[in-house]
């Protein structure tokens, strides 16, 4: 079965197939570690889960590098403003080396919490500087790289390909011109190593044949994914908020340095919004797994909750959508402890179907309707539904035998009650009984074949 995925350097799902063998190299934007990952961030790394688990279930080897951003982002993409790191450094009190060794730690919990199996390779940017400079000096030997008062740059005009993954034409990059934009020649010309600043003091940097300073952002990820890859490897995957900017200089640099495209496919996910807005620790418009897990929501509810919706559609957060998704979540655990364990007639076409679903772009939701057809109809078995969780990742044979909830008998005849009240379509008493539930401690979910109850 053909295994297609959506390209952004193209703009077309195509047929997948790895550069070598059955043997995909994928790379992933890990974390800049100054903070917690918030629920938006980590949808991309659900995200590249599913892939890799999908990849693995068509017979695919997989290696799997994730970069860990410890220095050189800085607060503004156009390399102004604050190292991020320093900027948490100082929020903390606390060295920024201990600011990133606390926050990568919490992302790696984070990923276990969520099912998320590790990657094959963790690169950090502090130790892998000797690799950003080598690459640095090829640009500049190559006439790519320029110097400014503040750092090392790489010259856009020289790369008449510049933009190309977000659609830019160098028309579009100079007419900004007019804008002030210091010692830079373009626009869009980024730093490709910064001096420290002359009278303040950084934590985080190094000699370098420029001066003393530190990476910028968008080398690590060109340096780091080469020397663990090679060139070019088969998928790059990130945030649909990494196409114009980062992954754009991803590509110019290497291209540039190496005089080959970086990889073959280009995978985006699409912004998780909040409040009508993109989720963003910028803007302080984010919550946190920790915040979910504080409420009494499973953090496996909110992998539930993701995998209703296409990756590369906007999935809009509500504290009561995640409700609902821990709500299917438990019924789904419910329902697999009823599974037999002998094929059924019809498994194959289920087999077949889920698949179909799956190697289409990831289609999750689509997926997760093959199951639930699959359960009404008795048409899957346990074993068959635990071959697709290997995909999904939902922890279901671990959560198989989990005593379930003992209603109180108060608390049954009130349901009984409210069933009995909407079938004469009384709503108001209906609604009256529904508070009582709430602030008895249970969370009610209305299905067509009665009010569903769990505990909060």
């Amino acid at each position: 079965m053909n295994f297609r995925l959506h390209n952004t350097l193209t703009r077309r799902t195509e047929e997948f197939k790895p550069l070598k063998d059955k043997k995909v190299r994928m790379y992933a934007c890990g974390p800049t570690v100054y903070n917690y990952a918030h629920l938006g961030n980590l949808r991309s790394y659900v995200c590249w889960d599913v892939l890799r688990r999908a990849l693995a279930a068509n017979g695919f080897k997989i290696k799997y590098a994730m970069n860990i951003t410890d220095v050189g982002h800085l607060t503004s993409d156009s390399d102004e403003g604050e190292d991020k790191m320093e900027k948490g450094a100082k929020r903390e009190g606390k060295s920024a080396w201990a600011i990133a060794e606390f926050y990568t730690d919490a992302f790696k919990k984070n990923l276990r919490d969520l099912n998320i199996t590790e990657p094959t390779v963790w690169c950090r940017a502090t130790e892998h500087i000797k690799e950003q400079i080598k690459m640095i000096k090829k640009l500049k030997r190559k006439g790519f790289a320029y110097r400014t008062a503040d750092g090392i740059y790489f010259d856009t005009a020289k790369l008449p390909s510049y933009g190309r993954l977000a659609g830019l034409r160098q028309q579009d990059l100079r007419a900004g011109l007019r804008v002030d934009i210091g010692d830079k020649k373009n626009p869009a010309d980024f730093a490709l190593w910064k001096f420290s600043p002359k009278l303040e003091k950084r934590q985080m940097e190094w000699k370098s044949p420029w001066g003393v300073g530190f990476p910028g952002w968008h080398i690590e990820c060109s340096a780091m994914s080469a020397k663990y890859l090679g060139l070019p490897f088969d998928i790059h995957c990130g945030g649909i908020d990494h196409i114009p900017v980062h992954h754009t200089n991803e590509i110019a640099q290497t291209e540039a340095a190496e005089g080959k495209e970086p990889a073959r496919f280009w995978l985006h996910n699409e912004f998780l919004v909040f409040n009508g807005t993109k989720m963003a620790k910028s803007d302080e418009n984010f919550i946190t797994l920790n915040t979910l897990t504080e409420k009494g929501f499973s953090p496996l509810a909110y992998r539930y909750f993701l995998l209703q919706t296409h990756y590369r559609k906007q999935l809009f957060f509500s504290w009561e959508a995640l409700e609902a998704a821990e709500s299917g979540l438990k019924h789904l655990y419910r329902a697999a402890a009823t599974l037999g364990k002998k094929e059924t007639a019809n498994e194959n076409a289920v087999n077949e179907n889920f698949f179909e679903k799956i190697n289409d772009d990831l289609d999750t939701p689509g997926a997760l309707s093959v199951v639930w057809d699959a359960i009404k109809e008795k048409q899957i078995s346990l074993p068959m539904l635990l071959k697709f969780d290997r995909i999904l990742g939902l922890k279901i044979k671990e959560n198989l035998g989990k005593p379930t909830e003992k209603i109180p008998t108060e608390i049954q005849n009130l349901v009984a009650e409210r069933d009995q009240a909407r079938k004469n379509k009384n709503w108001a008493k209906s609604d009256e009984l529904r508070d009582r539930l709430i602030a008895a401690g249970y969370k009610v979910e209305d299905g067509s074949d009665g009010t569903k109850i769990s505990k909060k």
